[in-house]
């Protein structure tokens, strides 16, 4: 079974982003970068079911500009046999990303798609959705456990209501939720390794795929500033200011 694994290369969630003065989006010179971290999680989960013997190969892959090698070698270092870049630097956005991916699931034929179930960038979750409609795929979002047994995925995850159980027929879309797994430590040996690990480097266009934006952004602003908070003598002037001043009550 091959697995498809998708990974988006992020402002680093350590980093504080800083808005741009023009309002045109958010600052990314110089700060670091890194892998998606539910990416990284549909990664560690490819590599383990390839580890446990159901799956015999998994594919990385990203969409972006050249510097998205390093997000790729990182996933290789966690344990992907192979890696494919579609490198563009137009904006991809949800859209022409899942059209790149179906492109790919076409080419590629994998029996199992996992992504994270967002991008901690601009929070569309938006990608897996769309590549399963793309695709005709059956979906599980927000993955908390995956089992695959005879050709079917056995899919936990959790929902407003409490826990959700779905079983697909593979093949499949799936999303990673934070409670899947934990990615393990890359080790020097691995990160030297991934280094002579195929990476292949295709455009949009080879695949037939037109990424042109077709969102435009208006403004980028920060959130506002939170105001100080303030002591109350009792519980009678607590209750007052949330019912006059806040007007919560």
């Amino acid at each position: 079974m091959k697995i498809l694994v998708c990974t988006k290369r992020v402002v680093d969630y350590n980093v504080k982003v800083r808005v741009k003065s023009d309002g045109t989006g958010v600052d990314i010179a110089n700060v670091k970068m890194s892998m998606n971290p539910f990416d990284e999680i549909a990664v560690e989960e490819a590599v383990r079911l390839r580890e446990a013997g159901v799956a015999t190969e998994v594919v990385a892959v990203s969409c972006g500009v050249t510097q998205c090698q390093e997000t790729l070698r990182t996933a290789l270092a966690i344990g992907a046999d192979r890696a494919i870049l579609v490198e563009s630097t137009e904006e991809l956005q949800p859209l022409a990303v899942a059209k790149i991916l179906k492109a790919l699931v076409d080419k590629e034929q994998p029996q199992l798609v996992l992504l994270g179930k967002q991008a901690i960038d601009d929070d569309s979750n938006q990608t897996g959705q769309m590549l399963a409609a793309l695709t005709g795929l059956p979906q599980a979002t927000f993955a908390s456990k995956i089992v695959v047994v005879d050709g079917k995925a056995t899919v936990s995850r959790e929902v407003d209501g409490g826990a959700e159980t779905l079983s697909l027929k593979l093949p499949a879309v799936i999303t990673a939720d934070l409670r899947l797994n934990e990615p393990r430590y890359v080790t020097l040996p691995s990160i030297m390794k991934a280094k002579k690990k195929p990476l292949e480097t295709v455009k949009p266009a080879e695949l037939g795929v037109d990424v042109t934006p077709r969102l435009k952004t208006l403004k980028v602003a920060e959130p506002p500033k939170r105001s100080a908070g303030v002591m109350v003598p009792d519980v009678k002037t607590l209750v007052d200011k949330l019912k006059n001043e806040a007007k919560v009550l």
